[in-house]
């Protein structure tokens, strides 16, 4: 089985010590040996530079595209129908040419990460080399190793040569850690770049022929109003997919009928939440009774009664609210409420009947605060959460790992087709280990929950949020106090999500993110 890159740097961060505190011959001898029997980093930086050179070529050719599809935009086209749904031929072309754009950025962002990976890889290599000549060479210095008899004494001289020995051999594994540590964070972040960059690449995400490619463009480019539509997209990568698969494993009159849901619908916005609707797992008479309560709805309206989360900058700190409440959570309840946030950024019909009640027509922010804390505490007895106080005056105070996964997989996975296992996280290695996977669900539009502690007083405080974004080297956090919040994926890594909270869970408060639910391969 091949050891994996944070096994191999644990082992090589391990061997550092005993070669530079061997105070003897032998453990000298056994540590170098060890050190040795290490993998190198491992892959071919000339394919892979090569595959990024092919793909930045290929940028060149979908920017072409754009470039033709935008002349022929800003030469004013007729209002004319076209595809399945009836989009606008205008807007069938700046969508097109949008798609093409975004390609282009997949392909270029994608053979820049590998090319960047390339010759990480290649430095890691060169480096991993001359470490382990240094090795060889005091390897050989130091000769056979001693007998049982001759182990018990070390003369000057050869106290001398042992620690010139393991001088230099310090120096070669200190040298094979930093190679190591740098092929496997170069290997995470090219990952991290191409999941993003595939998940973007959103034109070919909806596959089916059930809708023209007109259709399938112009829906994978509709964004909510009042943001930067990349960063508030409506349909998820996810979403298309599902959405894909669903329509073609319709009947005949289901799809005629899903047309015309979608060819009726007022607005793009409209139509891509009817969409959004068939991927969160619902029949088409469900989509069609959700469409009437939103058909006609102007794309603010959309907006608040059916994102929760809305995201104007890549930065900072948001506070997410319906009305002049916020999405936010009622006491103790910080799991079920950062899932009942979670289900209804994938489940718009979900979302609705928080925000507009049974007919989707309440604008009361009252009546939502109201119906939100009535599913923060639904929520809590489903995971058997605990409670304190006396019986006539029970309040919620926390919920274990077991009712965490038993919500998340009947809250969340019914409607994003994604299962929810618990994994500690009790190393700055965990949390790296599980990073990539982590980038991957939310770049895919599937959040990820996860828990973090920290002290107040003395006393173990925890917490639970969510994951719901990812731009960069930067995690968006979803805190059930009704925030959203950029962090560094080195605060990720390192435990502090402190800025998404407060100075409780900080490293100076012995601040750790323990936890994460997420299927992991």
């Amino acid at each position: 089985m091949t050891e994996s890159t944070t096994a191999r740097r644990a082992r090589l961060d391990g061997l550092c010590d005993r070669i530079s505190s061997a105070g003897s011959k032998n453990d000298l001898i056994d540590a170098i040996d060890d050190a040795l029997g290490v993998a190198p980093p491992e892959g071919d930086p000339v394919l892979i530079e090569s595959l990024g050179k092919r793909y930045r070529g290929q940028a060149d050719n979908a920017m072409k595209v754009h470039d033709r599809t935008d002349a022929v935009s800003r030469k004013g086209l007729p209002d004319v129908w076209a595809g399945d749904t009836s989009v606008l031929a205008s807007d069938a072309v700046d969508a097109t040419a949008r798609a093409a754009e975004q390609m282009a950025e997949a392909l270029r962002g994608g053979g820049n990460a590998l090319i960047t990976f390339s010759d990480c890889l290649e430095a890691a290599q060169k480096k991993d080399s001359g470490g382990r000549t240094k090795l060889r060479d005091a390897r050989a210095q130091l000769g056979d190793k001693d007998g049982f008899f001759d182990d018990w004494h070390e003369d000057d001289g050869e106290e001398a040569a042992r620690k010139a020995a393991r001088s230099l051999a310090t120096t070669g594994v200190d040298e094979l850690l930093t190679a190591a540590s740098d092929a496997d964070d170069a290997a995470r972040q090219c990952a991290r770049d191409l999941n993003k960059y595939a998940s973007e690449a959103r034109a070919g995400k909806m596959g089916t022929d059930e809708l023209s490619a007109v259709d399938r463009i112009a829906l994978a480019d509709t964004a909510n109003v009042g943001g930067d539509p990349e960063l508030n997209e409506i349909l998820s990568a996810n979403d298309l997919e599902r959405s894909g698969r669903a329509m073609e494993n319709m009947t005949p009159a289901d799809r005629a009928r899903m047309e015309k849901l979608l060819a009726d619908a007022a607005t793009p916005q409209e139509k891509a939440y009817l969409m959004k609707a068939l991927a969160s797992g619902y029949s088409v008479d469900e989509v069609a009774e959700f469409g009437g309560k939103i058909h006609g709805k102007d794309e603010v309206w959309l907006r608040e009664h059916l994102a929760p989360v809305s995201t104007n900058s890549a930065t900072g700190q948001e506070q997410q609210t319906f009305g002049g409440k916020l999405w936010d959570q009622d006491g103790a309840t910080c799991v079920p409420s950062s899932t009942v946030t979670a289900r209804a950024m994938v489940d718009p019909v979900y979302a609705l009947e928080l925000t507009g009640g049974p007919d989707g027509q309440d604008n009361s922010d009252e009546h939502f605060r109201e119906r939100l804390t009535d599913e923060q505490m639904r929520m809590h007895e489903e995971g058997d959460g605990s409670n304190s106080g006396w019986w006539w005056d029970r309040h919620p105070s926390g919920m274990d790992s077991d009712g965490q996964v038993e919500i998340s997989d009947k809250e969340l996975s019914p409607h994003t087709g994604d299962s929810y296992e618990s994994h500690d996280m009790n190393s700055a290695d965990d949390r790296r280990d599980v990073l990539t996977d982590v980038e991957e669900s939310v770049a895919e539009g599937k959040p990820v929950p996860i828990n973090i502690e920290g002290e107040e007083n003395g006393d173990w405080v925890g917490h639970g949020m969510m994951i719901v974004g990812q731009e960069g080297d930067m995690l968006q956090i979803y805190n059930p106090w009704g925030t959203t919040t950029w962090v560094s994926e080195d605060d990720f890594i390192n435990g502090d999500l402190s800025a998404a909270t407060d100075d409780r869970f900080s490293k100076d408060n012995n601040g750790d993110v323990n936890r994460v639910y997420i299927d992991q391969d």
